[in-house]
């Protein structure tokens, strides 16, 4: 399945609009994480604990949307579009995907 952030897929037509599709990742971060999040922030650099999770949540999303997109009878998903928030006190993280499911030519 193609998967994109743009409108339109070069070199493909789209024959049929399926609907809006989303996916949703709500993702908690463990003590440990967020102890050594904190020595970083404290020291200085970059968070691997937290890229690590925020990739992980980011490609679930994705594949919870394609996964969508596939049951809805769609083989691309356009105008994708991937947003971030952090919930409760700040020790869980919720990723969402979205975009239209269309099919393809």
């Amino acid at each position: 399945m193609i998967v994109t952030t743009t409108p339109s897929i070069e070199g493909h037509s789209i024959v049929e609009y399926k609907g809006i599709v989303f996916g949703e990742v709500v993702s908690g971060v463990n003590f440990i994480k967020d102890f050594a999040a904190g020595l970083t922030n404290f020291f200085g650099g970059r968070s691997n604990s937290y890229e690590g999770e925020l990739i992980e949540a980011r490609q679930n999303a994705i594949n919870e949307m394609a996964m969508r997109a596939t049951q809805m009878g769609a083989n691309a998903v356009v105008g994708v579009d991937v947003d971030y928030e952090v919930l409760g006190q700040g020790n869980m993280l919720m990723v969402t995907a979205s975009g239209t499911a269309v099919v393809i030519s």
